[in-house]
């Protein structure tokens, strides 16, 4: 079994913590605009250096870390509770209620997701909210295929077979005792659905159609960084070494939940 991982956790909170209460100990504006400071390397003075108006860039990793973990939590909870209700009632009902779903499922993974998620933001303005709802809509169809293969198999087993004859309201068997059985693969697709989040927000802030200024992520950062990447390196490298310890941080985490499952289950 795989050791939990401490490291990958504390660096996760650190990155929290920067992100919501670093605003208080690191008091540098994210908007201030200093025509004395532009393009400065790091320094005592801005320790992640500034960028092509002056502005501290760290002050603005820290502002965009919000935006960016928000997008993440956010729409990875709402995808995987819309998964979790579809997976469950695709295994739970069957029948009709089954092949529907099914139907669903492969029309929306017909299209590939990040293409999906042009198509979807092209047609309004991105903001927070917009971004949260897209990318979850795009995001719950591998969740909704992992529950609805595990309900299955649940509902096979002989005390939910006594507690459907017995006719125990359906909603109280769902809520009782497929849910805290179904608990560990949501938390494994919820850890998977943030990073996926935040790389897709990343994605679209860097092509200039995802977060809008004055609002900023690591991904519109990243992409202000682009254009004078040999000449200011530290503008693309902050904001992306951010990405990649959170992604990379919730691989492991979920790489150690899925062990655990699996030896669970073996146990069993």
């Amino acid at each position: 079994m795989k050791r939990f991982p401490t490291m990958s956790v504390a660096v996760l909170l650190g990155i929290f913590m920067l992100s919501f209460l670093g605003g208080y100990l690191y008091t540098q504006s994210p908007y201030l605009l200093d025509k004395e400071a532009i393009l400065q390397a790091p320094s005592t003075m801005h320790w992640m250096g500034t960028d092509r108006l002056g502005r501290d860039l760290l002050a603005r990793i820290i502002e965009g870390g919000k935006v960016s973990l928000l997008i993440g939590v956010g729409s990875a909870l709402i995808a995987s509770l819309i998964g979790l209700i579809v997976g469950v009632s695709a295994g739970f009902f069957r029948g009709g209620v089954d092949k529907f779903i099914v139907i669903l499922i492969d029309l929306f993974l017909t299209f590939p997701t990040f293409f999906l998620l042009l198509a979807l933001i092209s047609y309004m303005n991105a903001s927070l909210w917009i971004l949260i709802i897209v990318i979850s809509i795009t995001g719950w169809m591998g969740m909704a295929r992992m529950i609805r293969s595990e309900s299955f198999a649940i509902a096979q087993q002989p005390f939910i077979r006594v507690l459907r004859y017995s006719e125990v309201p359906r909603i109280k068997i769902i809520l009782k005792y497929f849910t805290p059985l179904l608990a560990p693969i949501f938390l494994i697709s919820f850890t998977f659905g943030v990073g996926g989040a935040i790389l897709a927000e990343s994605g679209l802030s860097f092509l200039g159609i995802g977060i809008m200024p004055p609002q900023m992520s690591w991904g519109s950062i990243l992409s202000d960084g682009k254009d004078v990447v040999d000449i200011a390196w530290w503008l693309s490298f902050f904001p992306g070494l951010m990405i990649f310890l959170v992604i990379y941080s919730l691989s492991n985490i979920s790489d150690y939940l899925q062990s655990r499952f699996n030896q669970k289950e073996m146990q069993v």
